[in-house]
């Protein structure tokens, strides 16, 4: 079942008494893969299996609330919001939808001003993507990822790069419009996984890619795309609960723990990301002993 109905349920007590749990979803690397047209409709991805097990375990049905990132935050909340000239900016009240956004979710302060975070439970960071064309080149890494970071903004100066807003790849974020960089916002509504295309198109030289998109375009574009370098530091991503839904993120965390500790989200991940683990080793064997 995909479509919710408007249904007040809270927190935890609630949804189990109402039996349905709102899963929030924008399609998005292998976290969401969504697709529904005319009669046809398919739901995968590592969240969508992450969210079905919960929903499973608390004895309750999963549905499905298709979003995107410029409306997932006001269907969990009630209102919407976004980050722009380096400030949450607050729009109007909506119905609530949802009760966890989980869609490979990158914990920001800005979002966490908003609503309450899982516990980490994947790996991220923002990449400097180019043609393999470009003149851009890769940059010799450093000791210091901030040494890399500033390294690659002076790349920039006077370069094409495609970005995105209330996404990952906000330019805000990240001080892109400081660099002197020609920063270009998609005219249409781009899914995150179009960022490459749109390169490869020639509609920017560049873009800001996360991991989890740069490691499936790699293998998807072998010899198209090269990684320049960092744009930031390392990020995690969690799932998005509430403000007053504290139990139902505790059962979250919970089942997280669960998981981890039998092996089974180490499962789950190699399946959806199956390179993952070899550029993030670390995280992902503390990951699989529930220390993280």
């Amino acid at each position: 079942m995909f479509f919710s109905q408007s249904i007040l349920a809270m927190d935890l007590e609630d949804i189990k008494k109402q039996g349905v749990l709102r899963h929030i979803g924008v399609p998005y690397a292998n976290f969401v893969s969504y697709i529904h047209k005319d009669d046809f409709q398919s739901l995968s991805g590592l969240d969508v299996e992450l969210v079905k097990g919960f929903a499973e375990s608390l004895g309750v049905e999963y549905q499905f609330v298709p979003a995107k990132w410029s409306n997932a935050i006001g269907k969990l909340t009630g209102q919407h919001a976004q980050f722009k000239n380096n400030k949450t900016i607050f729009g109007n009240k909506c119905a609530i939808e949802g009760d966890i956004i989980a869609n490979g979710v990158t914990i920001f302060d800005w979002r966490t001003q908003l609503a309450d975070f899982s516990n980490h439970y994947f790996p991220s960071a923002v990449w400097l993507i180019a043609r393999s064309d470009s003149d851009l080149q890769p940059i010799n890494p450093s000791s210091s990822i901030d040494k890399d970071i500033v390294n690659v903004k002076r790349l920039i100066k006077g370069k094409d790069v495609l970005a995105m807003e209330h996404s990952c790849l906000d330019p805000n974020l990240y001080d892109l419009y400081k660099t002197g960089a020609n920063v270009i916002l998609p005219n249409r509504d781009l899914q995150l996984s179009e960022m490459v295309p749109a390169i490869l198109n020639k509609d920017a030289e560049s873009t800001l890619l996360d991991v989890a998109d740069s490691l499936i375009a790699l293998e998807k574009w072998p010899g198209e795309i090269k990684v320049i370098g960092p744009i930031s530091q390392e990020q995690r991503m969690g799932a998005v609960f509430r403000k007053d839904s504290p139990e139902l993120r505790k059962a979250f965390n919970q089942y997280l723990d669960d998981i981890k500790n039998d092996g089974s989200y180490l499962i789950l991940v190699e399946k959806h990301y199956p390179s993952v683990s070899y550029f993030y080793r670390d995280y992902f064997n503390l990951s699989n002993k529930s220390e993280i």
